[in-house]
């Protein structure tokens, strides 16, 4: 068998988690290889949600600042009642705050992925290489590529998604099916838009609609259901017919909403199901393998019901370059001491991921349920209690601080 290429590192995956965590290792002098399966850089997904604690980590990376230059700070939240179209919640925020204590945006994907994708040294992303396997070979893994290529490394790096094929190695139980369905889009206002500095959600009747603003110049929306509720599924992902259903089901009580739907181009359309890692595997599951982890939505997939998805995967990156900068900053001489270091740094990581994590995934599922829920019981409790409460909810998950980058290795 003949091994084509050697690396310390291997990330599999060039989505947000697998690029940002080989920036943060970069930050703290470790060295990289991202492989990525597509011909490009996957920008897909129109935009996120990122809340404090995301820009805390991009801080960290290097990047924060100049992604600032191109989101608009939310001063406002606010959630209407699909059902009696009245006003639920008003939640005035301060702008003026200093990042570190409030920062909540909306920011398009590809502009992430290219801010971060620009720190990288050269060479460091490998495109059109898809691991189908991975194979065991003393303290090292063999990552054996679609073309052929066979890379030796100490340590990899799950970052391929929802259905990992690292996690699949590893053994980690498949992800639930949320019974659940989400509808996106986004457009474009080049004369300038006059929706705002707020994040806009409207709930009940089975459909949570939120609406969020990109810059000035663009908005962010979102529709998710349970079709089993209102008689909707995503058969053949036609853009026409998801937008027709948001209208139906969320807008159209509220003219501002039927606008921005209908201004948007059936090319910015997309849906797709839910589907969300089972907690209680991550709290009790091997998300470490001896020198193999997990980050981004191959560890802890979740509904998108509090928007930490991708600042969930931020979080990761950071803490991960931090754990094996630390470990492998204290190793000894041979190659026995800096294997030990590395399980050693991954276990590190393991333990301070795994209960913020689980955290995430139920408090995104309960969200979700009370937000989305049909019911004259739960309509009530939602629109005179439970709608502030939740967004409430959000913003207090959202001030947890991934800490800085402060090993460098020599």
């Amino acid at each position: 068998m003949e091994i084509l290429n050697e690396s310390i590192i291997v990330i599999v995956g060039a989505g947000i988690a697998g690029l940002s965590t080989s920036l943060a290792l970069h930050r703290v002098g470790l060295k990289s290889l991202v492989l990525e399966s597509s011909s490009s850089l996957r920008t897909t997904g129109f935009a996120l949600a990122t809340w404090t604690n995301a820009w805390r980590a991009l801080d960290a990376l290097g990047v924060g600042n100049a992604l600032r230059q191109n989101s608009l700070q939310f001063s406002r939240f606010e959630v209407f009642s699909v059902k009696s179209g009245q006003l639920c919640a008003d939640l005035s925020l301060n702008p003026n705050q200093k990042p570190e204590d409030y920062d909540s945006r909306c920011l398009r994907r590809s502009l992430m992925i290219e801010a971060i994708a620009k720190e990288l040294p050269q060479g460091t992303i490998r495109l059109s290489s898809k691991v189908v396997s991975i194979q065991q070979s003393g303290p090292y893994k063999l990552l054996h590529l679609f073309d052929g290529c066979i890379i030796k490394c100490k340590v990899v790096i799950g970052a391929d998604g929802i259905n990992s094929v690292v996690a699949k190695w590893m053994g980690v139980e498949k992800p639930v099916d949320a019974k659940r369905s989400a509808i996106r889009g986004y457009v474009e206002f080049p004369e300038g838009s006059d929706f705002g500095a707020k994040f806009r959600l409207h709930l009940g009747g089975g459909v949570r609609l939120g609406i969020l603003p990109c810059d000035h110049n663009s908005l962010y929306w979102f529709c998710t259901f349970t079709p089993a509720d209102v008689h909707y599924a995503l058969v053949d992902q036609d853009p026409m017919k998801m937008k027709q259903f948001v209208l139906d089901k969320a807008a159209k009580r509220f003219k501002e909403a039927t606008d921005i739907i209908e201004r948007t181009s059936p090319e910015n359309i997309s849906g797709a199901r839910l589907s969300f890692r089972s907690p209680w595997n991550v709290l009790f599951g091997d998300i470490v393998k001896g020198n193999v982890c997990l980050v981004g939505d191959a560890l802890h997939a979740m509904t998108p019901d509090i928007g930490e998805g991708g600042c969930s995967a931020l979080e990761d990156s950071v803490v991960l370059a931090r754990c094996l900068g630390e470990a492998l900053s204290k190793a000894g001489g041979g190659e026995d001491c800096v294997v030990r270091s590395i399980e050693k740094g991954l276990r590190k990581y393991a333990k301070e991921r795994r209960w913020r994590v689980f955290d995430l995934i139920t408090t995104s599922y309960v969200v979700g349920m009370v937000q989305e829920r049909n019911g004259n019981v739960i309509t009530v409790l939602r629109d005179y209690w439970l709608a502030k409460r939740t967004i409430r909810t959000m913003l207090k998950r959202a001030q947890f601080d991934c800490g800085k980058l402060i090993t460098k290795l020599n």
